[in-house]
């Protein structure tokens, strides 16, 4: 008997199809009890994707399952998405389409003659008319531009005295809608105030965006090569996605062109926004940016015409104002200042805030000896031979009183000679020194300073030890200051809310040059540490 191969029939074999006789009957539903679960019983009915051999698999159905549980989770982040997009566009269409002063950014109104934005009614129909409303500047600003002191924030980290149209809380929320854009952000810092004008939560602001670190009033004979190492190393404890580190100065221009060369480089079509505390010196900086993009580029030279104001008055610029600075696209945009609580300015009268304001680059006041109070209330008690250097305003007066004296004078003198507050009736205003801070001070080498303690808003003291003039004289005489180490004590106080800062001595001066010391770093830091410019 010849085997079959399975593959293979013979020719001559031939199978037909076997023929059952045909029977009628009537449709019958039939159940079955399926052993499958019931998630699943519901797919065992036939449909597309066939019966049988041809039904799908349960490894086939898990996986259409879960990527279907997959898309559902996508669509579901899709319009979150889409939400947040609209609301932050619904913003930025708000705040684009309402006419603002360029001087300011309040928007322009014809009610209140008192309050930011006012322009009187046949100026801003002419300006309407003839679709030039972007080159009015309202009432207050032009007040402003000529020296008077008109403050408009309030509520926490606003100014007594005068009216109060925005809180320092709205003004806040102006900037919300940072985080959520592609933008650049160039960061102002003031040297006077670094700890205290640097904005902690400054990633509540700005998110994820790159940022320029823009540092302004560099005292003079400043080294700036041990500056900004010690810039550096603070914004690294920071953990910030700072691009670069800048020293500058606006009134000199010492620096800006460095700062318009990395914006240029860095802000690929995204807008650029310059922001920063209250008063930090923006709009200043603004100013000498454009006028120096000016030079080669027409549009930032148009846009001269119209900058924001520039004033002495924390909250001067109340809303965004945006600036047609490139010729190759973005926008520049002067912000609101972030207005801090914890600042001296916050606690003085709106008409003693110039006192505060620095005009000019930093010079040191020293005061050798044991006692110094100021119209701030620092107090120290330290070595003869310490030297305690002021860094702050010039228009500040700095006395030094005895220590069991100080008290009595402070509480007679409080008005006069310690001003701020300025003139007898504000002092019943004034809240007081009602924060005292002890600090201990340990100290190891008396060739450097030993710390710097910073008021916020007002300055810092740099802790000397031993003075410069005593470890001159010390190969002349019979001290041996070169291994002596010690701690010093120090009390400061100051109104409530205004914080107290210790920190590394930053090496201002020409002496600065002689102490500081530069950190080791590992090859990793050297990679991913911001460079600094000047």
């Amino acid at each position: 008997m010849a085997s079959l191969s399975p593959l293979s029939l013979p020719r001559h074999l031939k199978i037909s199809a076997p023929k059952f006789p045909k029977i009628y009957t009537k449709p019958t539903l039939i159940l079955c009890k399926a052993s499958v679960s019931e998630t699943h019983s519901s797919e065992s009915v036939s449909g597309p994707d066939g019966t049988g051999a041809a039904a799908p698999t349960r490894g086939q159905k898990f996986l259409e399952h879960q990527l279907s549980l997959e898309a559902m989770t996508e669509k579901k982040t899709e319009t979150k998405k889409k939400k947040k997009m609209m609301k932050k566009e619904k913003v930025l269409k708000i705040s684009m389409a309402v006419a603002t002063c360029y001087g300011c950014g309040a928007p322009l109104q014809t009610s209140d003659s008192d309050a930011p934005g006012y322009v009187d009614i046949e100026t801003y129909e002419l300006k309407k008319k003839h679709h030039q409303l972007r080159t009015i500047l309202c009432g207050r600003c032009r007040l402003l531009s000529h020296g008077h002191m008109i403050t408009a924030v309030g509520g926490n980290g606003g100014y007594s005295g005068g009216k109060q149209f925005v809180t320092a809380e709205q003004l806040r929320e102006k900037l919300s809608h940072l985080r959520y854009e592609k933008a650049l952000i160039v960061k102002l810092v003031d040297i006077v105030d670094f700890n205290g004008s640097f904005l902690a939560r400054v990633r509540d602001l700005a998110g994820a965006n790159p940022i320029i670190l823009v540092v302004d009033l560099l005292p003079k004979g400043t080294d700036f090569n041990c500056v900004g190492d010690w810039v550096v190393e603070a914004t690294t404890k920071k953990k910030l996605n700072v691009l670069s580190v800048h020293l500058t100065s606006s009134k000199s221009l010492v620096g800006i062109v460095g700062v318009a060369s990395e914006i240029q480089k860095e802000k690929k079509g995204r807008d650029v926004y310059i922001l920063g505390s209250a008063n930090v010196g923006k709009s200043a900086f603004i100013n000498a940016l454009l006028k120096m993009i000016g030079q080669k580029d027409p549009v930032a030279a148009a846009a001269q015409k119209y900058k924001p104001i520039q004033s002495a008055v924390p909250g001067t610029t109340l809303g965004p104002i945006q600036i047609n600075a490139f010729l190759g696209g973005g926008k520049l945009f002067d912000t609101p200042g972030v207005h801090l609580h914890h600042r001296q300015a916050a606690v003085v009268h709106s008409e003693d805030l110039p006192v505060l304001a620095p005009q000019s680059r930093l010079r040191g006041h020293s005061f050798p000896n044991s006692r110094v109070a100021s119209d701030n209330g620092t107090a120290s008690e330290v070595l003869p031979e310490t030297c305690l250097t002021f860094y702050g305003p010039k228009a500040l007066r700095i006395h030094m009183v005895p220590t069991d004296e100080a008290d009595e004078f402070y509480q007679k003198e409080l008005g006069v000679l310690l001003t701020p507050p300025t003139r007898k009736e504000r002092v019943d205003d004034w809240r007081g020194l009602e924060t005292e801070r002890q600090l201990r001070i340990p100290y190891e080498d008396v060739e450097r300073p030993a710390c710097d303690v910073a008021i916020s808003g007002l300055g810092w003291i740099s802790i000397e030890p031993v003075s410069r003039s005593i470890r001159q004289s010390d190969s002349d005489s019979d001290l041996n200051l070169k291994d002596k180490a010690g701690e010093l004590h120090l009390t400061v106080h100051v109104p409530k809310p205004v914080e107290v800062f210790v920190r590394p001595p930053l090496p201002v001066g020409k002496a600065g040059t002689d102490w500081y010391q530069y950190r080791e770093l590992t090859d990793k830091e050297e990679e991913v540490r911001p460079k600094w410019f000047f």
